[in-house]
């Protein structure tokens, strides 16, 4: 589970072995790491501390093996183990044989001869992003310091919606406030509603998805380049190694095909400084595969959390036959509200992955 070219990420472990974790290779030497800030988003996305989430508690405190001294990076690889003190696997030997509905327990089955770890998803699991939102926390601080802030909200969960971004004016300290709440909206009253969502669905043994919406203040215009190293192909192939995650979009996104030219097309203009800008940014701030210097919009859409109570049709690969299942053990109604830490530690990987004008090296 390998994945960047200019810093490398790989991550590592199962839903309920001892540990998940993660090495990040290529970052500049010298750089200083916060620990607060990483236990921050750490805690954003860590089971059990809000009532729209999994029971499941776990403390999501990295250990450092490699890679920092006295609170700065010294250029060799970063490598931080999560251990998991919760995990219950009992709840998942009766799925050994019986693949869940929405899970990847089939495929995987199929893609490994049936020697991979069943357990609460083994590496398909959620849990396997606690290792990418601290990759992710240690790169946005050195994004940070270069002037480039990300930030996300809940877009929206089941049929309860929050106000969208305004894709021109996006204040920094507006997404630095978003990134470091538990449940994001713009909209406080979403929230409320979006809660009652989540709340009515679980308690009918249901689950819930959503959209999260995403954006990148700061970074300067240049950044990509055509067809695959292209900025939305670079974030697009790491939003999609979240699990959950089963469409991204940029700027007007899909909404795009049903305007004429002449409504999708951002006009441009020299603000006062001299600056090349454009008057909206249906384009999401990337043309040609390139950042145009506008934010960078996206939206990440994610399903419902497939594990449910109510009973489900399956099949039995031992027996050969057609069974009714019921998923028990612990599980979120709705993954969205600790998706948006994910996302913004994606993005926060994508960026530092754009070919330059982002500098890395010391200054």
């Amino acid at each position: 589970m390998i994945w960047g070219d200019r810093v490398r990420l790989t991550v590592f472990g199962e839903s309920h072995g001892p540990a998940v974790g993660a090495v990040l290779e290529g970052l500049p030497a010298g750089e200083p790491v916060d620990l607060g800030e990483i236990a921050v988003q750490m805690a954003r996305r860590a089971p059990g501390r809000d009532d729209s989430s999994t029971p499941r508690r776990e403390a999501d405190a990295p250990k450092i093996l490699s890679g920092l001294f006295q609170q700065r990076t010294t250029g060799a690889p970063l490598c931080a183990v999560i251990a998991n003190t919760d995990a219950h696997p009992g709840d998942y030997e009766s799925f050994r044989d019986i693949p869940r509905p929405g899970h990847a327990d089939y495929t995987a089955r199929v893609r490994y001869g049936g020697y991979g770890d069943p357990r609460g998803g083994g590496p398909f699991s959620g849990r396997l992003t606690a290792p990418l939102v601290f990759a992710g926390a240690v790169c946005r601080q050195i994004l940070r310091r270069r002037g480039i802030a990300i930030g996300a909200h809940i877009l929206s969960i089941h049929s309860v919606s929050d106000l969208p971004f305004d894709p021109v004016n996006l204040p920094v300290s507006l997404l630095d406030d978003l990134s470091s709440r538990c449940f994001p909206t713009l909209n406080p009253k979403a929230e409320t509603a979006m809660r009652a969502e989540i709340e009515a669905a679980q308690q009918k043994r249901n689950s819930v998805g959503g959209v999260v919406e995403c954006a990148v203040a700061g970074i300067p215009a240049g950044a990509g380049g055509p067809l695959c190293d292209g900025a939305e192909s670079v974030f697009s192939s790491i939003l999609f190694g979240i699990p959950a995650c089963k469409g991204v979009e940029f700027g007007a996104g899909f909404a795009a095909a049903g305007l004429f030219g002449s409504e999708n097309n951002d006009p441009f203009f020299f603000d006062e400084s001299g600056a090349v800008k454009t008057e909206t940014n249906r384009a999401g701030g990337i043309l040609g595969g390139i950042t145009t210097g506008m934010p960078i919009v996206f939206r990440a859409a994610f399903k419902p959390t497939p594990s449910i109570g109510l009973p489900q049709r399956s099949i039995n690969l031992k027996t050969g036959r057609e069974e009714t299942l019921t998923v028990r053990g612990r599980h979120d109604p709705c993954v969205v509200p600790r998706a948006v830490p994910a996302v913004e530690a994606a993005a926060a990987l994508a960026v530092i992955n754009l070919s330059p004008p982002i500098r890395l090296q010391n200054r």
